[in-house]
């Protein structure tokens, strides 16, 4: 009794913190309120499915991306996140009386708790054809079953649901309030009835009770199929035939289910549809990872009367790279070109198949919305491109970002470009050319380095960018764009801001680092060489596009003062949680404007977040802009409350917690979001990408296994007030043209297209008499 009141309280909290609703109300319903699904009626569209439907979309084990599959939380989740015709798929599994329950697979190991509830009684079975070893459902009754709790079984998630789910029975699934739609799939129907259980005697007799508008009934077995073909009746129930990978062999009639599938009228006297692997419509080549022409098997099919759907759909599993890590993208490729659609997906995370549906297959995307945060790139877009590259800010300007930034660095003979870091390791190919150049330089970090200040400008052009990503050293790595790896061209300073004023973006950002050090040790005047090509780019006396004007050091920011129109930002780097007001005025005297890590807007905790903070609060209260930094679409990189999709990440920030500016390596994404209908908080829309509340997924862990909060300090004003900058101090150089002034950028590394406007003899020596002033 105790066990199942903590499971009601589990699920009534789920319910509260659901992400995304098909709700017709302009928010969130409060915790502890169901979420019936309302009747969705799909607007018209031109689909390409077999009858034209919108395609559907099947939860494999409801929402498993997120809970152990085919618990209760995860059948909840994916039926409060969806809409009313999403179907809800068990994969069905037998217990020694006959009897059905819903687990991933036959084997109980890695899916349950059952080593600690009956640790030696694995048995060896022989499972069409092969001997497998492990613990068998059809070996405990489904009393002993009930003694055991799912567990997630993808490392790669969270296992902080396991141990408190049971093992569900069919009629548990559609008792769950809203379920309409089931889908039973039977995997080993020719072992089960070798144990003298049969399938189909379950279904027909046992799940006939259950009130559920339409069955799906799915195999991979022919034999299976056949048999309930004669005792379904087809007006309620599809059967479908569950392909597996080509080389595999169909126990039923011994054949590949490659040579099967040659004869798509032949399926078709059993089944109305087929369910196959992705990879079988739209290959992915297994050495470069980028797609490959789709086949015309879903066209085949439907000439054949066959409906298709596409299986294997997880946003934490990157397939190609030619989805930057966007699962909706991928989706979208399935169901939204001019040859053919899927008619459904299976998949792990059915609240994003949902988003591409309904929210951007055949859809114009709306002009951007006026009320929203800036969308400010990162390096340009260098989830796509080397960073700071002329591609990378092609990219960021064509998928609509509002603010491109310039992150400067200095080379030795004092030429300024764009690039993340001084140190040219990892973000160039220095390492194979100049590693006996590196050294230590523990005012910039800690790391031995190749630093752009000890090469000359002809070296650094020598070089190659370097696409990178903060995942290529994770296991397995996760990198990205491999074809364009070293494509691109560095870009000065002086080109960056003359590209800019050619391209439909609001304005740039200029980001200074490091001013301190290479004026006092490297004799560079990093703020002098802004200053100047701001100036001979006059963006200074031009009031069409924003210049923003960022830094980590506030006696940077107070060089620009007597520039009104450069909006100042202040980078803040910590994690911070709230800004007292004596450290608010401080930060009025430098900026009007504060960059913080997305984690000091939102906290996290072992990949939970935890809460909302102050910050936004503290600084709005003074009418200070903050933007957050920076968004990533790789999986790993974002919490697990926002389901592997970046879509909702963007939403959260934007929506939930109402950032004015997001800064991202990944502009496209943020930029879809924006212009669709989905983003629209609005009473008449059906489906809402929603913001989730902070917190309450951990809200939903185990009490016993729910990490330790970790809290922010708040900021001080010692965080924000530097000492004054030092003096450019000349430093004897072996090269000539080196005594720190800022050169004449050389023709090369500008966009396309795009003049290098060098400086004349003249202005040379005005600007060295002036720097000497100094």
């Amino acid at each position: 009794m105790m066990m199942m009141m903590k499971q009601l309280v589990i699920v009534f909290l789920l319910i509260g913190a659901s992400v995304a609703q098909n709700r017709r109300d302009t928010g969130p319903a409060p915790a502890g309120d169901p979420v019936p699904a309302q009747q969705y009626i799909p607007p018209p569209k031109n689909w390409l499915t077999l009858n034209g439907s919108e395609p559907v979309v099947i939860a494999r084990g409801g929402s498993s991306g997120v809970f152990p599959e085919s618990s209760s939380l995860a059948y909840i989740m994916a039926k409060s996140n969806c809409l009313s015709n999403a179907i809800m798929l068990c994969n069905l599994q037998f217990s020694k009386d006959g009897l059905g329950v819903c687990l991933s697979d036959v084997r109980l190991n890695n899916i349950t708790t059952i080593n600690g509830a009956f640790k030696d009684q694995q048995t060896t079975k022989n499972i069409n054809g092969n001997n497998v070893r492990g613990w068998f459902s059809v070996d405990y009754t489904l009393e002993q079953l009930g003694q055991l709790y799912l567990v997630q079984n993808v490392y790669t998630r969270s296992e902080a649901f396991d141990n408190t789910q049971p093992i569900p029975t069919p009629d548990t699934i559609v008792n769950y309030d809203g379920v309409s739609n089931l889908w039973l799939n039977v995997p080993y129907d020719l072992f089960y009835s070798q144990h003298n259980i049969s399938a189909a005697k379950y279904i027909t007799e046992y799940l006939q009770k259950l009130i559920s508008n339409v069955y799906y009934i799915s195999s991979p077995e022919i034999g299976f199929l056949k048999t309930m073909d004669r005792k379904v009746d087809h007006n309620t129930t599809k059967l479908v035939f569950m392909v597996l990978e080509p080389n595999a062999v169909e126990p039923t009639t011994n054949q590949t289910y490659g040579s099967i599938l040659k004869n798509l009228t032949a399926i078709k006297s059993f089944a109305s549809g087929i369910v196959v692997p992705k990879s079988y419509i739209i290959p992915v080549n297994n050495k470069t990872r980028y797609l490959e022409p789709a086949t015309t098997l879903v066209t085949d099919a439907h000439n054949a009367g066959l409906q298709v759907y596409a299986s294997g759909f997880a946003n934490d599993i990157y397939s190609s790279y030619n989805y930057n890590f966007e699962p909706e993208a991928e989706y979208l490729t399935f169901i939204d070109n001019s040859q053919f659609a899927v008619d459904g997906f299976i998949t792990d995370f059915p609240t994003t198949a949902t988003e591409a549906i309904v929210c951007f297959a055949l859809t114009n995307l709306n002009e951007t919305r006026k009320d929203r945060p800036l969308i400010i790139t990162h390096n340009g877009a260098s989830g796509v491109y080397a960073g700071c590259t002329d591609l990378a800010y092609q990219q960021a300007v064509d998928d609509g970002a509002d603010i491109i930034d310039c992150t400067v660095q200095m080379s030795k003979d004092g030429v300024a470009f764009c690039l993340e870091s001084p140190d040219l390791i990892g973000k160039t190919t220095a390492a194979t050319v100049f590693m006996s150049k590196a050294t230590s330089v523990p005012e910039i970090q800690k790391e031995r380095g190749i630093f752009s200040f000890d090469l000359t400008w002809t070296e650094i052009q020598s070089l190659k960018p370097q696409i990178s990503s903060p995942f290529d050293k994770s296991n397995p790595p996760i990198i990205r764009n491999p074809e364009a790896k070293n494509k691109g061209k560095f870009v000065t300073l002086d080109g960056f801001l003359e590209f800019a004023k050619t391209k439909a973006v609001s304005g740039v950002l200029i980001n200074i680092n490091n001013a301190a050090y290479l004026a006092s040790k490297k004799g560079l005047g990093v703020v002098d060489a802004v200053t100047k090509a701001l100036s001979n780019a006059t963006f200074d006396k031009q009031s069409t596009q924003q210049v923003m004007i960022q830094s980590d050091d506030s006696s940077v920011l107070s060089k620009f003062q007597d520039v009104p129109a450069y909006k100042k930002v202040l980078h803040i780097r910590k994690e911070v949680s709230a800004a007292p007001r004596e450290v608010v005025e401080e930060i009025k005297k430098y900026a009007s404007a504060v960059t913080v890590t997305r984690t000091s807007v939102i906290s996290t905790t072992e990949s939970f977040t935890t809460n909302a903070t102050n910050i936004l609060r503290d600084l709005h209260s003074a009418n200070i802009s903050v933007y957050i930094s920076a968004l990533r679409n790789e999986y790993l990189s974002i919490a697990f409350d926002y389901l592997a999709d970046p879509l909702i990440e963007v939403a959260t920030f934007a929506q939930g917690v109402g950032v004015d500016g997001i800064t991202t390596e990944f502009p496209a994404t943020a930029s879809k979001y924006f212009r669709s209908k989905c983003s629209d908080d609005v009473e008449k829309q059906d489906f809402r990408i929603l913001p989730v509340v902070p917190g309450e997924l951990l809200d939903v862990t185990d009490l016993k296994t729910r990490p330790n909060i970790i809290y922010h300090p708040a900021l001080t004003v010692a965080d924000i007030v530097r000492p004054p900058l030092p003096p450019v101090t000349p430093v004897s150089q072996s090269a000539p043209g080196s005594s720190g002034l800022v050169a004449p950028a050389p023709q090369g590394g500008v966009p396309t297209n795009v003049a290098n406007i060098g400086l004349t003899l003249a202005a040379i020596m005005l600007f060295c008499l002036l720097s000497m002033g100094h």
